[in-house]
């Protein structure tokens, strides 16, 4: 079965998630259910407001992500996944055992790499 890009578009465009170092690791997050944001940046560690932000909101314009906001004093943001952000969750866990199941072939190929490359 072939897929192409509907009639006026060409297939670059296409490409949905432009990902982030943080993209996947948010949506995973995110697989867990309802978030809020310093929820999600407390457990996301290293990650800056501004970066969490940007992530947030990208994901948000791709229809991955809904963001409900509540009139509350402090002011309350929760984050979930869309059907479409639970889609992409499917990816996000299948990349992780490709990783997993492949991280020493990987680091095998970085190291005959280097090593050819210092000679």
């Amino acid at each position: 079965m072939s897929i192409s890009a509907p009639e006026g578009t060409s297939s670059h465009h296409m490409l949905a998630v432009r990902p982030s170092k943080w993209t996947l690791v948010v949506v995973v997050q995110l697989g867990e259910g309802p978030r809020r944001f310093g929820e999600l940046r407390r457990d996301l560690g290293g990650v800056s407001q501004k970066t969490l932000t940007a992530v947030l909101r990208e994901l948000e314009r791709d229809g991955f992500v809904s963001r409900e906001a509540f009139a509350t004093i402090p002011p309350r943001v929760d984050y979930d996944l869309t059907e479409l952000g639970r889609e992409l969750l499917e990816l996000a866990h299948g990349w992780r055992h490709f990783a997993m199941r492949n991280r020493q072939r990987v680091e095998q190929a970085r190291q005959m790499f280097d090593a050819a490359e210092r000679l």
